[in-house]
């Protein structure tokens, strides 16, 4: 009888536990093999406690993720933790439907993480606004064997060694020797940010919401108008010039032999070279003259929202915890090639044993990348309305690519029409300060 009725008073203690256990939403906007690795870490997370369930729900992309889960917020139907990335960092900062993660972790080492992985998601002051996750930054891939096959030993590491690596590439019969998507974080953002150039005032928007647009001015104009004329010679070619139609997708197949590309598309790229091509991976290529500066972080980081009850924000921190144990930043990075985000996580590679293995092959250089050295005007991005203008710098910029427009025009029509976007934000938020 005795232990029947302790059994019994077992079994309601473990349903009061179950009933104060935390069922918390975390809404991302990635698919494929980063969706598939998000939801094994969810997966995993859940089987390794049992106080708090996760409930991971892709929403297809960034923008739309963003969209939603602040629609969710106005209904008070929100999730618990939201992934965003880049670029929405000022937008998010100024909704007030999320608190500041160093606010709600204050114990955490937060100078543990990497400066060139926190510093877009600080405020002014230098308090993490969201946790990094999986961040990437722009590396420089070849495939090693096409360039092999042109009598090319060297990895060209400057843009002066590239364009005369591309030169061989295509007198030796090689139809693509580089590729690029002409999107605006690979070909101006990134390039800004390494050859220390700003790209607006204010030190970027850190500043002031008072920012305007300065890029039309720098040695970017040179860069891209250094593109068009490459492109007419042969030597580069846009996405829309591949037969795969995809600047990642012509690489993998190995239809171009260079391309700048995310550290996250590692993983997918070298599993394609597999028994057909050796891939290298390294920096982002400079100008020669220039002195190398940080790239940015690219990816996402996870927001916590407003307006959650304890249990649930319990449930939010201990997720958090569990994504920065340098056990789960290895997954990440060998599941998709996402570079580690703390300093403890290379020492943890070194000691696996494994450190020179491929799935290992953007976290050394990724890092080294984004903690070269930093200026004011390499911190980051924080610009209103930001996701906009790079609609708005893409629609120009593809005019001067097809001979409508001279690529300055283009330039100097992006920062016309970006600035009327930074004048609305300022609009909206005026008075506001910026955290």
């Amino acid at each position: 009888m005795k232990i029947s009725m302790l059994a019994a008073a077992a079994a309601l203690m473990a349903g009061a536990c179950s009933a104060q256990a935390a069922n918390i939403e975390f809404w991302y906007g990635n698919t494929g093999v980063v969706e598939k690795a998000i939801q094994d870490q969810c997966a995993a997370f859940n089987a390794a406690q049992s106080e708090h369930h996760i409930t991971c729900v892709g929403q297809g992309s960034y923008e739309v993720s963003m969209q939603k889960a602040i629609a969710a917020f106005r209904a008070n139907k929100h999730p618990v933790l939201m992934q965003f990335f880049d670029a929405g960092t000022l937008d998010l900062m100024l909704s007030d439907a999320v608190v500041p993660v160093q606010d709600v972790l204050p114990d955490v080492k937060w100078d543990n993480y990497i400066a060139g992985a926190r510093a877009y998601y600080e405020t002014s002051a230098g308090k993490l606004f969201a946790q990094p996750y999986n961040s990437s930054t722009l590396l420089f891939y070849t495939n090693k064997t096409e360039l092999e096959k042109a009598g090319i030993t060297k990895t060209p590491e400057t843009w002066e060694e590239i364009i005369d690596t591309a030169r061989k590439l295509k007198a030796s019969g090689h139809e693509c020797p580089y590729v690029t998507n002409g999107e605006p974080w690979s070909m101006f953002e990134q390039f800004s940010a390494r050859h220390g150039l700003p790209i607006a005032s204010e030190h970027n928007g850190y500043d002031g919401l008072d920012a305007e647009y300065v890029f039309n001015t720098t040695f970017v104009a040179k860069h891209l108008q250094n593109l068009i004329e490459w492109r007419k010679e042969g030597l580069v070619k846009l996405a829309s010039d591949t037969k795969a139609g995809n600047y990642t997708a012509a690489f993998n197949t190995g239809e171009c032999a260079m391309i700048e590309n995310s550290s996250g598309s590692y993983t997918a790229s070298a599993k394609a070279f597999e028994g057909k091509y050796e891939i290298t991976v390294g920096m982002a290529p400079m100008y020669k003259g220039y002195e190398r500066h940080n790239t940015f972080v690219g990816g996402a980081s996870i927001y916590i929202m407003k307006g959650r009850d304890k249990a649930e924000v319990e449930g939010a921190k201990a997720f958090l915890d569990f994504l920065r144990r340098p056990e789960q930043q290895m997954f990440m990075t060998a599941a998709t090639g996402y570079v580690p985000v703390t300093n403890d996580v290379m020492d943890a590679i070194a000691k696996s044993g494994e450190a020179n293995a491929p799935k290992y092959a953007t976290a050394a250089v990724g890092i080294e990348s984004m903690n070269q050295p930093r200026t004011p005007d390499t911190r980051g991005i924080r610009l209103g309305f930001y996701v906009q203008f790079r609609q708005v710098f893409m629609e120009e910029t593809q005019k001067a690519f097809a001979g409508q427009e001279t690529m300055q025009v283009a330039l100097d029509n992006s920062k016309k029409r970006g600035d009327e976007l930074l004048r609305r934000f300022e609009q909206t938020y005026k008075g506001v300060k910026l955290p």
